[in-house]
């Protein structure tokens, strides 16, 4: 068994990080804290085939694996956090999804400006009363010809405020089979992207408002009985936020581990004090541990998509360990942390969100535990008994 990256994972990553170093290095502060989608920057990683990474050549990707995509998101992520987010939005977020069930059409309609990085694809899954049990959803798409009506609402859409695409999760029918997804482009009738809200990472997102929204048939990604497929596609979306995670705590990690060679106080360097000794200690261990947990459900899915019990365990060990260590860094730094003129305020808020988003990690305990009993358990009260 062995636990290092092959030779050519290696130099795939190796080249990643002098591009990022490059390229991406000045103005990483900048984009941080900008609120505006850093077009420039996709243009540029989708000319350097950061976008589409693992999707098929014949789709216009660049035919790599689920490996070779963790490998640039967590470079680019180590040098330019915020870029990590155009990385993501190419290869592991709805577009992932969209790449494994959309139609030849769609794929011709679609894909050239989303890989170009002129584009984005926004997610419509979450709804004011369906959040973590995401089967409740309500908006709903009936039939009508050679059109579907849309009717409903979405909140907490990453990218909504600048995609042109969404993937909206809807109900064609009763219970989990009635569940499916749709295609709705920005400006179609009856569609209204809402005021964006400001949250604690940053970003800003829209709620979504769907009145009956025609959309042609030919916009149908996966119709009843499609809710599985989807969440499978899913999971590699967590991927790229336990990547993220982990890079953004290890990119902390760093600036942390810098800050206690050369700052001095009582007449010593901060690494000289043993108390610092055993939080870098503490914070090598679980990068390490989590690291290892990513590279297993990545490897999983070289050949497809990887299953949803490591991907579970992966998110949740890179979520928990990208906090603890990005916080932990913080307070090694001090004021310096605390400060927005340093990304380590900037990681630890970004990092909060990932904890909720994509599964949140008491979800994702439970999914790990139904794969240890090998059984479901339904977090629904159970139904009262008929007399």
């Amino acid at each position: 068994m062995n636990f290092e990256l092959s030779e050519e994972h290696q130099a795939f990553a190796d080249s990643v990080a002098r591009f990022a170093q490059d390229k991406l290095s000045a103005g990483a502060l900048a984009r941080a804290h900008s609120q505006h989608y850093p077009w420039d920057t996709a243009a540029l990683l989708a000319k350097q085939g950061l976008l589409g990474i693992a999707f098929p050549e014949a789709d216009g990707g660049q035919g790599g694996t689920l490996m070779h995509a963790v490998l640039a998101i967590q470079q680019v992520a180590l040098v330019c956090p915020k870029s990590a987010d155009i990385v993501q939005a190419g290869n592991f977020g709805p577009i992932r999804t969209f790449v494994e069930y959309a139609t030849a059409e769609q794929k011709a309609r679609f894909l050239p400006d989303l890989l170009a990085g002129r584009k984005l694809i926004a997610l419509g899954m979450s709804e004011p009363d369906a959040g973590s049990a995401v089967t409740e959803l309500k908006t709903s798409a009936r039939l009508d010809g050679d059109h579907y009506v849309i009717n409903g609402s979405k909140v907490f859409s990453t990218h909504s405020p600048e995609a042109e695409l969404f993937l909206i999760y809807v109900r064609f029918g009763p219970g989990v089979d009635g569940i499916g997804s749709v295609l709705i482009e920005r400006g179609t009738p009856g569609f209204q992207v809402g005021e964006p809200s400001n949250f604690m990472n940053g970003e800003q997102w829209a709620q979504l408002y769907f009145e009956d929204c025609r959309i042609p048939a030919a916009n149908l990604l996966l119709g009843p009985g499609g809710f599985k497929k989807q969440i499978s596609g899913f999971n590699v979306e967590r991927l790229g936020n336990a990547s993220r995670s982990l890079a953004l705590g290890r990119y902390c990690f760093n600036l942390a581990r810098e800050h206690a060679l050369i700052r001095k106080q009582f007449g010593r360097e901060l690494c000289e004090f043993q108390g610092l000794q055993w939080k870098f200690a503490d914070m090598t261990m679980k990068l390490e541990q989590a690291q290892l947990m990513l590279y297993r459900a990545a490897l999983e899915g070289e050949h497809g998509l990887p299953s949803a019990q490591s991907t579970a365990m992966a998110k949740l060990a890179c979520n928990e360990a990208g906090w603890f260590v990005a916080n932990e860094a913080l307070q090694v730094m001090g004021g310096m942390g605390f400060s927005q003129e340093a990304l380590v305020e900037y990681c630890l808020r970004r990092i909060r969100g990932w904890m909720i988003a994509g599964g949140s990690i008491e979800m994702l305990k439970n999914r790990i535990a139904e794969g240890v009993f090998e059984k479901s358990f339904s977090q629904r009260p159970p139904k009262a008994a008929t007399v």
